[in-house]
C-alpha cells in the first residue's frame, strides 16, 4: 500500500477515535443536569443524547471549515499527515487524562491545541489570526455569555413562577428538561462532530484526495456523527457526577435554565460565526450562573476553580503532547 494512503487511513481512524472519546468525555455536557434532577434516567438520557448528537452533526459544516482550513497549514504528503495525526494524539491524551480525573475540560480546545502544537513542532504555518478570532475570543466570551444568560433565564423563572406550588413547578420543569436536554445534545453534535469532520477533511486535502475548496464528503459527515454518538452512549459517568452534583445541587428549573442558555450559545456560535466553542465551558458556566442566582455560596467555587484550571491548561498541555508525538512519529515514518 502507498505510504500516503496508509497514513490517510491511519489519521482518519485516529480522528474517529478522538470523536468517540469526545462523545464519552462530553456526554455529561448534555445530560448531567437532567439526570441529577431525575428528569431522565441515565440510560434514557444517554440514548436521547446519542440520537440528538447524530442529528446535530448533520446540521451544518461551518465549524468543520474553521477547523479544517482556518487553524494550520499542513504541507502536502506524508509529512503533513504526520502533523495532523500528532495533533489528534495530543487531543486524545488530554481527553483521557481529564476524563480519568473527572474534570470537564474541552475536547474542542484539546484538538485545537494539538493541531497548533504539532504545527509549531514541525515549523508549519499556524493561522494565529484564526486562532485568536475563532478560538481564543469565543473561549473567553462563551462562558461569560453562558453564565449571564443562564442567570437571566433563572431570574425570569423565579419571578414568573413565584406564586406557583413548588412541587407542581418542579414536575413541570422535569418534563421541560427533556426538551432542553435534547436541544443541548443537538448543539453538542452540531459543534463537536464538525470538529472531527474538519480534521478528516484536512487529512484528505493533505493526502491529495480532496481539493481545498471541495465540500465535506457525505461519508465523512456520517462517520463523524456515528463515532460521536457511540461515544456518547458509552457514557462519561465521572464527569457527569462533577457537572450534575459537585458544582451545585440542581433542581429542575435550574437544570432547564442552564441547558437552555448553553444550547442557545452553541447554536449561535456554530451557525452564526462558525466558531468551535467548548460545549463543556458553556454548560459548566451556565450551571454556575443559575447557582449564583440562589446565592454565591451555593456554587462550590473550589470545584469550579479546579475546572477552570483544567480549562487554562488544556491548549498548552495538548500542544505539548502533540509536539512530542510529532517528533516520535516523524522519526518513525519519515
Amino acid at each position: 500500500m502507498d505510504l500516503t494512503l496508509a497514513l490517510v487511513i491511519g489519521v482518519v481512524v485516529v480522528a474517529l477515535v478522538f470523536d468517540y472519546t469526545n462523545g464519552f468525555h462530553d456526554a455529561a455536557n448534555a445530560i448531567a443536569t437532567s439526570v441529577s434532577t431525575r428528569a431522565l434516567t441515565p440510560r434514557a438520557a444517554l440514548f436521547m443524547a446519542a440520537a440528538m448528537n447524530f442529528l446535530g452533526a448533520h446540521l451544518g459544516t461551518q465549524v468543520a471549515a474553521t477547523v479544517g482550513k482556518g487553524i494550520i497549514d499542513a504541507p502536502q504528503g506524508s509529512h503533513g499527515l504526520v502533523i495532523v495525526g500528532s495533533g489528534l494524539v495530543g487531543a486524545i491524551t488530554w481527553n483521557l487524562v481529564t476524563w480519568y480525573f473527572g474534570l470537564p475540560s474541552s475536547s474542542s480546545h484539546a484538538l485545537i491545541g494539538g493541531l497548533v502544537g504539532s504545527a509549531l513542532a514541525s515549523a508549519s504555518t499556524v493561522h494565529w489570526d484564526g486562532v485568536v478570532e475563532k478560538v481564543v475570543i469565543p473561549m473567553i466570551l462563551s462562558p461569560l455569555v453562558g453564565f449571564t444568560l443562564a442567570g437571566l433565564i433563572m431570574i425570569g423563572i423565579l419571578w414568573g413562577f413565584r406564586r406557583s406550588q413548588p412541587t407542581r413547578t418542579n414536575r413541570g420543569f422535569r418534563h421541560a428538561q427533556t426538551v432542553s436536554a435534547a436541544a443541548m445534545a443537538l448543539g453538542h453534535g452540531l459543534q463537536d462532530a464538525q470538529k472531527t469532520m474538519g480534521v478528516i477533511f484536512l487529512a484528505l486535502v493533505v493526502g491529495g484526495y480532496q481539493n481545498d475548496g471541495d465540500p465535506i464528503p457525505q461519508w465523512v459527515i456520517l462517520a463523524a456523527a456515528t463515532a460521536i454518538s457511540l461515544g456518547t452512549y458509552a457514557g462519561g459517568w465521572r464527569i457527569m457526577r462533577t457537572l450534575g452534583r459537585r458544582i451545585i445541587a440542581l433542581d429542575p428549573p435550574q437544570g432547564f435554565a442552564a441547558e437552555t442558555a448553553a444550547a442557545t450559545v452553541l447554536y449561535t456560535a456554530a451557525i452564526g460565526f462558525g466558531a468551535p466553542i467548548s460545549t463543556t465551558h458553556t454548560i459548566t458556566s451556565a450551571i454556575m450562573g443559575v447557582g449564583a442566582t440562589k446565592r454565591l455560596s451555593a456554587v462550590r467555587w473550589g470545584v469550579a476553580g479546579n475546572i477552570v484550571t483544567a480549562w487554562i491548561l488544556t491548549i498548552p498541555a495538548a500542544a505539548f503532547v502533540a509536539a512530542l508525538s510529532y517528533f516520535a512519529l516523524h522519526w518513525m515514518v519519515e
